[in-house]
């Protein structure tokens, strides 16, 4: 059964949660270059953590359609577990993928597999989550399975922007002097696509755990 798809104040509210922050200007290419040489060790350091976990609020939207909740994401070397509860609506998902399939929990008339997590979430529920990719995003990182991604940086050297795979990523970081190797953004706004089928993603994580960095709410 087809999850609610209407546009609720509840997510029309996290939507508009933060504005968009204006595209960063170029940086000189010294400190081009040293944001670069940051994140690489920013990548280089998260990428062999295999066992970790977050939790935080999403909006999803598709035009006019969408939803939002809470997701609970927790990441093994074997793969991840996503849980989504939408409150409004009343309903909850688990969808899991070891690399060997996807599997939706949670769906009237019992759960459905699939070769592709993202097609069988945004087939049973409406939702659209580029899950492939979505736990290298939501950390700010380029995703490692994805194409050739383009990036831009703040003043204060962080990824402010990143592009991959049809994509646009903008970030926000915790607040106070960026520095720490494994710090981890607060917030993601992610767009797909335009006009009435433009896809948007945004997620606020609340609580990082499993990852020796700067928490969600820069603490």
């Amino acid at each position: 059964m087809r999850g609610r798809r209407v546009l609720v104040p509840a997510l029309l509210a996290l939507l508009a949660a933060c504005t968009t922050a204006p595209a960063p200007r170029p940086l000189p290419p010294e400190l081009e270059a040293r944001a670069e040489a940051r994140q690489q060790a920013r990548e280089a350091a998260l990428r062999p953590i295999a066992d970790w976990s977050m939790r935080g609020r999403v909006a999803v939207s598709i035009g006019r359609d969408g939803g939002s909740g809470r997701l609970d994401w927790r990441q093994s070397a074997g793969g991840y577990t996503a849980e989504l509860s939408a409150p409004i609506s009343r309903q909850g998902w688990r969808l899991s993928d070891g690399g060997d399939g996807a599997r939706l929990e949670g769906l009237e008339g019992g759960p459905r597999t699939g070769p592709d997590a993202t097609a069988l979430l945004l087939d049973a529920t409406g939702w659209y989550l580029p899950m492939a990719a979505l736990a290298d995003w939501a950390r700010g990182l380029r995703a490692a399975a994805g194409g050739a991604a383009r990036v831009e940086y703040g003043a204060d050297g962080r990824l402010a922007f990143l592009q991959q795979d049809g994509w646009e990523i903008r970030y926000e970081w915790p607040s106070g002097d960026a520095g720490a190797p494994l710090e981890l953004p607060r917030r993601i706004d992610a767009r797909h696509g335009g006009g009435d089928r433009e896809a948007r993603v945004k997620l606020m994580v609340d609580d990082w755990e499993g990852i020796p960095a700067v928490g969600a709410d820069g603490g």
